[in-house]
This record gives C-alpha cells, structure tokens and sequence, in this order.
C-alpha cells in the first residue's frame, strides 16, 4: 500500500467512497450523496493549500481511502488547530488502512507545525473511537442530539490530540 497525497485523478474515488458513508453511516451529516462537481471545491482547497492536506491511501493501484486536514474555524486564531476526516472504501475496512493514513496524516500535522488536531465522531462509531484513542486523543466531549440522520438524533463526539 502507498500513502501519497491526493491527486486529480483520485477526486471521482473520493467521492464515490464519500457517498458510501453518507449512505450507510453516520460518520458524516450530509444526507444525500454528492457529485464530483459538487465536490470540487472541496478537493481544490485541499490541493491549493499546503497547510490542509489531502492524502489517499492506494491499494493495488486503487484508491482505498484518504484522510485530510480541513480548517476548524476560519478566525485567524484557530489557524493551527485542524480537523481531521478520514474515510475507508466499504471494501477495504478492517485492513489497517485507517491507521495507516491516520499515522501520515498526523506526522504532516507535525510538519506543518499544527498545535491541535480536532476529531468530531458520531457516537457508536466505536471503531473510531479506538482509533483515536491508540494515536492518543482525548476525549474532550460531547454534544448531544446535533444531527439527525437515519430518523434518530446523533450525538458527536469530541477528541482531540495536542502536538
């Protein structure tokens, strides 16, 4: 497996796998799928923007999953602290890759002289939880009932990792 950034190419990948968790999970909010053009923008400020990276994990020449440093608020004092996503294809999950891309993705954070690394989990997402617990985030909080989706209220998890 190679973790690379992201690329061009990638972008049709990376919404396909988006829209498997809109679709089937709670990881994320949106509740109907997106295109590619809808998504583009998304993709651009990735790329334009060194301080936000976007890297893909690829399998056997196909892109597995990715994960990306977004902006968590646009306040010029917020400009080191970050977001994390990650996202597996639903084929793909259970192989290592989120580690994998969670270990690079944390250590451009570091290069990229971040101070805060902030991580908004569905809660039942326990995989995620665990995750984030080995690369030790803490449990900051939680805020309860903020989505619905699948006709129920979501309640999010708040982790985060000092640098």
């Amino acid at each position: 497996m190679i973790i690379r950034y992201a690329k061009e190419e990638d972008l049709p990948m990376l919404v396909e796998i988006y829209n498997q968790s809109v679709q089937t999970s709670a990881a994320t909010f949106d509740l109907t799928t997106v295109t590619v053009e809808q998504r583009r923008s998304w993709f651009d400020n990735h790329i334009s923007n060194e301080l936000f990276p976007l890297i893909v994990a690829e399998k056997d020449g196909v892109v597995a999953g990715y994960a990306s440093l977004s902006s968590y608020r646009d306040k010029e004092a917020y400009i080191q602290t970050v977001e994390l996503s990650i996202y597996i294809d639903k084929n793909q999950q259970g192989h290592g890759i989120g580690k994998q891309l969670m270990k690079r993705i944390l250590e451009l954070a570091k290069e990229l002289n971040h101070h805060v690394v902030i991580s908004g989990i569905t809660k039942g997402n326990d995989i995620s939880v665990k995750m984030h617990e080995q690369f030790n985030f803490t449990f900051c909080g939680e805020f309860k009932e903020v989505g619905w989706k699948f006709d129920q209220w979501q309640d999010v998890l708040f982790y985060q990792l000092i640098l």
